[in-house]
């Protein structure tokens, strides 16, 4: 890493640990750089204040019911209709669904962690798509992609097809959004939503991580139910940014990801430049860590969907088109319970990816920064030698606390890219986890 690099990082993270923030999910927050940005009273005055053009960004449509509703007012510089015509550059090695390159695969799958990538590398073009379901065209859906990134970068880059659930396995991460700057390390979670420009700074020599992209509606926090009115993610702890602008003239890429194409233009101006904002379609930064674990206090545990934080809810009530689910530190107490997750098929398919530790029911070969995918009805649930462990475990009170695991689970299954059905990095035996599990039955007579 040359020094100029290394300055450049050095500030980001002075920058990073300097933020203040807005909190709570859903909210309707406003904020403003300069005293006065903001109207009072209306949304869009025939004069807006101090010179600035005042736009709406819709994430959900105009007259979805009001508790569903995504939108935020902005101010800013210049409006976004002001740039040139875009035009298609290369995609890279992301992919968009429908994913047609390879047929759906029912095996259990596991990979190491990518490839260590070339140098000047940046999250847009580390970014490598694993796979996913759905139609792009039609919102429904979403893709597992993976990054691994080695600068910072230059340009500014948009969804139109989705969100992005970006989650930190190595190296923070400084997001430079239309509303302001958000700050996320290994152990936090950064949401990006659909159509909102940003630009990712790294904050140590490299960064490595997941991501979901939402296809479908925006995520939201789950119904507690009979939970009651407290756990899991607490709305408060949701941090959203304080708006803070780029003035800059000269030229600046701005990348759009459009029905699963990258498009290209050059503007003559930051497009970072809203200077207040008011709204609830907004980023957001989570710390996992600060999850609100629920489980049985008696025997057995209950379905892993108790460790949901989102959840992206399709036209069937309980049937999400994609759960964001963290397997946080948590005690175990179940009496005469096998306390590791239970073996299972599921209707559902689940990516799991871990950003530190271990997972507890995986002794080896899940490592952080790799992943395993378990597509609908596929049977799986602990290896050999965690279930023989468990099973004979002295079932004391347990604080599992050496892991920070997560899952994406869908409803449709996962079908792969070319590149992620025959990555080198994709493990040839995993199937051999579950060998030598055996035979144990015997009859009384």
């Amino acid at each position: 890493m040359n020094g100029d690099a290394a300055l450049a990082r050095g500030d980001a993270r002075k920058t990073a640990e300097g933020l203040t923030h807005l909190c709570g999910f859903g909210n309707e927050h406003a904020s403003e750089a300069v005293p006065g940005a903001l109207p009072v009273g209306r949304n869009a005055p025939q004069r807006a204040p101090l010179g600035l053009y005042a736009e709406q960004l819709s994430g959900t449509a105009f007259t979805e019911p009001r508790a569903h509703n995504r939108r935020s007012w902005l101010y800013r510089i210049r409006p976004s209709a002001a740039h040139p015509a875009f035009t298609h550059t290369h995609n890279g090695r992301i992919r968009t669904a429908p994913f047609t390159e390879s047929v759906p695969d029912p095996n259990r799958l596991r990979w190491n962690p990518l490839p260590e990538p070339v140098e000047g590398t940046d999250f847009l073009a580390g970014l490598w798509t694993l796979g996913g379901n759905g139609d792009v065209t039609q919102r429904t859906g979403m893709a597992v992609h993976l990054y691994h990134a080695t600068d910072s970068m230059d340009r500014v880059f948009s969804d139109a097809d989705g969100e992005l659930l970006i989650v930190p396995e190595r190296g923070g991460l400084l997001l430079r959004t239309e509303f302001g700057l958000l700050h996320a390390e290994p152990g936090h979670v950064a949401l990006i939503p659909r159509g909102v420009r940003f630009r990712v700074e790294l904050l140590d020599e490299s960064a490595r991580g997941y991501v979901c992209e939402n296809y479908g509606a925006p995520f939201q926090l789950p119904d507690l139910g009979p939970i009651g009115a407290n756990g899991l993610a607490n709305p408060r702890d949701f941090l959203a940014p304080v708006a803070a602008y780029e003035d800059v003239e000269g030229p600046v890429e701005v990348v759009n990801k459009f029905c699963g194409n990258l498009w290209t233009a050059t503007y003559d101006h930051s497009p970072l430049d809203v200077v207040a904002w008011h709204g609830n379609h907004v980023p957001y930064t989570y710390d996992l860590r600060r999850f609100n674990v629920i489980g049985s206090i008696s025997y057995d545990h209950p379905d892993p969907s108790i460790f949901t934080v989102l959840t992206s809810p399709s036209d069937t009530p309980g049937l999400a088109g994609v759960d964001f689910v963290v397997f946080a530190p948590r005690w175990l107490v179940g009496e005469d319970t096998f306390r590791p997750p239970y073996f299972h098929r599921n209707v559902m398919s689940e990516y799991m990816g871990l950003i530190e530790g271990a997972y507890d029911a995986k002794a080896e070969g899940f490592v952080p920064g790799g992943g395993s995918l378990h597509n609908m009805m596929s049977a799986h649930g602990p290896d050999r030698e965690t279930f023989d462990r468990a099973s004979a475990a002295e079932l004391k009170p347990q604080k599992v606390d050496d892991g920070l695991a997560f899952m994406f689970e869908t409803r449709w299954p996962v079908t792969l890219t070319a590149h992620a059905a025959r990555a080198d990095h994709l493990q040839p035996h995993y199937d051999d986890v579950w060998r030598g599990l055996e035979r144990h039955f015997r009859p009384l007579h």
